[in-house]
């Protein structure tokens, strides 16, 4: 294993380089700031840095296999914290002081675009990854101004989880449109007394999503498809909106849920306190086991939209090399490693997040034992990306913090939209 790993890819690197000519002497990405690289073939001990939820599944054994065969070039593990804004955080403040303490980094797919900008990331040769195999709009996050800068890991779409054997039982089916959702929700959170739907509402980034989610199953965008307009300020976006907002003014939305992120949802769901979850799908997984309330009782449908299945925000998490880690070459073997066939299944049994590889979505074995996996994928290729823009960050506080005043009845739908809409065009001019 040792000798396989490590020698496809030195050979690799080779035959095309760990990263394109214009970069021997160091890098600059993206017409950001210099990064001067440490080194391009150093091997040796390097770090991982990755959200802590993602370090008690699949991961574990994945490390343990690596470090057996690779007793000289170890991966020590760097827990980062569980939401996305604070990963950001750490990792920013991390960058900007150009530390070698991060080797490689799990990235949510919408900062690629900041950190390669910013000159952070080591631009890599497409020729060192089966691309190809991947899902395609998975690759087209891990690239920026045309370049590779990231290798996909996980991808992602919303899921809507629903209580199949409460619906069975007031003789209904799996909603298709906000309509059927709204009135189920509202009917079964009287008669089963628990909450009928909620999403990730707190003020972050999940609250984003969940709003642009909204607004393109509306048919309607934030941003133009090369984030320089807005395009925000339209009937959809205020249907999107208002849709939301009438869920938590009629009640079948639960005020509890305007403090809920991903985890708390989850919670909530698995507790039988709700009867329809927006979450992502690694919640499979976890309500799937045993002792949860819901175990064997819930199922997984596309997200519903005004007249039929809605859309989802593309999410996951791509693999990238800090342009100061000193062991470059080790950290590219590892992310070849990780994203391989054999891990990527294992990242899905052990870890119930998505794949990259196509293939994994159509293997008899996986679907039946997870039965959504052709919802999911059907769901990630129709999914749309959230603005690449390398302020992204800004832009999302922008938006949750406005919609969240609105989820709150702190001001009106209309009131916030044409707002928000002239934030974010002072955002998009300062970026």
């Amino acid at each position: 294993m040792k000798r396989s790993v490590l020698a496809t890819g030195s050979a690799l690197l080779a035959g095309a380089g760990l990263v394109s000519g214009a970069l021997a002497g160091g890098c600059t990405a993206g017409g950001g700031a210099a990064a001067t690289v440490a080194s391009l073939s150093g091997i040796g001990p390097i770090t991982f840095a990755t959200g802590k939820l993602d370090t008690g599944s699949y991961l574990p054994g994945l490390l343990t296999q690596w470090n057996a065969a690779h007793p000289r070039q170890r991966v020590t593990l760097i827990p980062l914290p569980d939401e996305s804004d604070d990963q950001h955080a750490q990792m920013v403040a991390n960058l900007q002081t150009r530390s070698s303490r991060y080797d490689v980094m799990s990235l949510d797919v919408i900062w690629t675009a900041e950190f390669a900008a910013n000159g952070w990331l080591v631009p890599l040769s497409p020729r060192q990854f089966p691309l190809g195999s991947f899902l395609r709009p998975a690759v087209a996050t891990a690239r920026y101004q045309g370049r590779l800068y990231a290798v996909p890991f996980t991808s992602n779409a919303g899921l809507l989880y629903y209580r199949k054997d409460l619906l069975a039982a007031a003789g209904q089916r799996p909603p298709r449109t906000w309509a059927q959702l709204a009135a189920d929700a509202r009917t079964d959170s009287r008669r089963f007394l628990m909450g009928g739907y909620a999403g990730q509402f707190q003020s972050y980034e999940g609250l984003t999503v969940n709003f642009a989610e909204a607004v393109q199953s509306a048919g309607g965008s934030i941003l133009s498809g090369n984030g320089t307009r807005v395009t925000l300020n339209s009937p959809p976006a205020r249907a999107g909106l208002r849709f939301l907002v009438s869920g938590l003014r009629q009640g079948w939305i639960p005020r509890a849920s305007l403090s809920w992120d991903e985890a708390s949802s989850q919670r909530a769901f698995q507790r039988g306190k709700l009867v329809f979850l927006r979450n992502w799908p690694y919640v499979y997984g976890q309500a799937s086991k045993r002792g949860t309330a819901v175990a064997g009782k819930f199922g997984v449908t596309s997200l519903p939209g005004p007249a039929g299945p809605g859309s989802s925000s593309l999410g996951g998490a791509n693999l990238a090399i800090s342009a100061f880690s000193r062991h470059q070459r080790t950290a590219l073997a590892f992310i070849r490693f990780l994203t391989s066939l054999p891990s990527e299944r294992r990242v899905l049994v052990n870890g119930s997040l998505p794949p990259v590889w196509a293939r994994l979505y159509s293997s008899p074995s996986l679907v039946r034992r997870f039965p959504y996996l052709p919802v999911l994928q059907k769901a990630i290729l129709s999914a749309r990306p959230r603005p690449e823009i390398p302020n992204y960050n800004q832009l999302s506080l922008a938006i949750s913090g406005a919609v969240h005043q609105a989820l709150e009845g702190r001001k009106p739908v209309d009131a916030t939209i044409t707002g928000l809409s002239g934030d974010l065009r002072t955002i998009i001019r300062s970026g």
